[in-house]
């Protein structure tokens, strides 16, 4: 190994958190010009081993050492009191964005209620509160708004951007400041079709620029930029090649899963057929948020036991479209939206709605507390809360843990929600969306963020539900393959308005 060439050198680290040992004796070089890409089931590291890098896991035996950050404080000795943390970015699956006020986080329904979002500064105002460390001025601002494609963004505030949007924001900000490394964890999630086809090209300008990429992805969507693959399982890196020798279909990660068939229908042979006429009866319905119209003119009839697909690109006005359904938009008031055969505004409740409806997003991942065990995130399912505030309920507690079991996760069910990886913490909210199996699911981008076996098993459990039971679906993604083969029908959004 050239010294004189290392960028990053993991030295034998082994690595406690959550009261569990993540790594042990592992070892990884990155020499100056090379990008590399995590691969793993998971469970496997892969954001632990990011999280690790930045500094944000403590390292009980061994040593990192970040050449890039001596030979930086060596060219600028002016600034010899920059810590190795300044010239990283890590791009986690959660955002940390905070209100104008800098005194709170985002919540939840934010993003529906106008008077709460004018306390959210717009992409604008956010962008102008990035600065570079001296002598790392490779990326102008508008160099990166055009890389991003955030212009159309820039007027607009932060809680109302999309998944995707969100997405694209946060890859520009880490662009202003010129990182050293940059870290992305699972940077494709919420991406729609034509962007994550950019993405490419977008890893490829950060590497010309100086910057060093680490990401996790799947096998099969390393971008070209990337030089070489680690693969990790059970917290050690069992394979490193370069990315040209790199074999995706051996890293698959979808083994065949087992559907429990007894117990989907022990859990759900009590779904009765919806009583209703409509699930979803809306017609000409416009939202609009100052100038910016989000849905125009948009008309959906659903009827029980009737199984959809919503469509379309980021920012097209999907999430807000279900807002309406799910009882999170106060707008549907000023709009002729029929509910369950009840009229928006006609004397029901929230409650009433959510009580109906089983819904995920990745809006609802991004928000949901996390300092409950999963058992009682599941079980906080029956009352529609975000998190269990009451005393558990034994039969309750029991079905919880038999979805964990058919999601099979449920060696979790004693475990924070906040100490378990990414991608079991979103099979628990999807669980949570089952529990009381309500006569409409709404899964949005319900796969995001979980590897390919979870993404499998999790669809062959919909179309189990879909075919034992009444229920109501509305189903969204941006990959075709995800789509259950249960779904016949498909509603298509582009800039608000329906096509197709």
């Amino acid at each position: 190994m050239d010294l004189a060439d290392t960028f990053l050198h993991l030295d034998n680290i082994s690595v406690r958190a959550y009261n569990k040992l993540l790594f042990q004796h592992l070892t990884l070089t990155l020499q100056k010009g090379q990008h590399w890409a995590l691969v793993g089931e998971s469970g496997s590291g892969k954001s632990a081993l990011l999280q690790t890098i930045a500094g944000k896991l403590n390292i009980t035996n061994g040593d990192i050492k970040y050449s890039f950050w001596e030979e930086y404080i060596q060219q600028q000795p002016e600034n010899s009191q920059i810590t190795f943390h300044q010239l990283i970015t890590l791009l986690e699956s959660k955002h940390h964005f905070k209100n104008l006020s800098n005194t709170t986080d985002f919540y939840y329904q934010q993003r529906f209620n106008s008077s709460d979002s004018d306390d959210s500064p717009t992409v604008t105002e956010y962008i102008q509160g990035i600065h570079p460390l001296k002598g790392r001025e490779h990326w102008s601002v508008d160099e990166a708004i055009g890389l991003l494609n955030l212009q159309p963004l820039l007027h607009k505030k932060l809680i109302m951007l999309s998944n995707g949007e969100t997405k694209r924001l946060r890859i520009a900000s880490a662009l202003i400041k010129s990182p050293a490394l940059m870290l992305l964890d699972n940077p494709l999630a919420g991406l729609d079709v034509n962007t994550r086809q950019e993405f490419n090209n977008i890893i490829g300008k950060i590497a010309e620029a100086g910057t060093t990429v680490i990401m996790t992805a799947a096998p099969d969507e390393i971008p070209s930029a990337i030089t070489h693959v680690a693969v990790l399982k059970d917290g050690a890196i069992i394979e490193t090649c370069q990315r040209d020798e790199f074999d995706a279909g051996k890293y698959n990660f979808n083994p065949q899963s087992y559907i429990d068939g007894d117990a989907i229908a022990a859990l759900t042979n009590n779904t009765q057929p919806a009583p209703y006429e409509y699930v979803v009866n809306m017609n000409d319905v416009n939202i609009r948020y100052g100038e910016n119209q989000v849905l125009k003119n948009v008309s959906w009839q659903i009827k029980p036991g009737e199984h959809w697909a919503l469509l379309g690109a980021n920012g097209a006005g999907k999430s807000t479209l279900l807002s309406l359904i799910n009882g999170d938009n106060p707008q549907a008031y000023a709009n002729d939206i029929v509910l369950f055969d009840k009229k928006r505004g006609s004397g029901e409740s929230i409650w009433d709605i959510k009580k109906r409806i089983g819904y995920v997003s990745p809006e609802f991942y991004q928000y949901f507390p996390a300092d409950n065990s999963c058992l009682q995130v599941i079980e906080s399912g029956f009352y529609d809360t975000l998190g269990l505030f009451r005393p558990s309920n034994a039969a309750y507690q029991q079905k919880a843990l038999q979805w964990m079991k058919v999601l099979e996760i449920d060696k979790y069910a004693r475990t924070l929600l906040k100490n378990i990886p990414a991608s079991a913490q979103r099979l628990c909210l999807l669980a949570r969306a089952l529990v009381k199996n309500p006569p409409l699911l709404i899964f949005d981008e319900p796969c995001q963020g979980l590897d390919t076996h979870q993404q499998a098993h999790f669809k062959r459990v919909v179309e189990q539900i879909c075919h034992n039971t009444p229920v109501t679906l509305i189903y969204v993604t941006h990959y075709q393959h995800e789509i259950p083969d249960s779904v016949d029908k498909v509603l298509r959004l582009q800039k608000g308005e329906v096509v197709g």
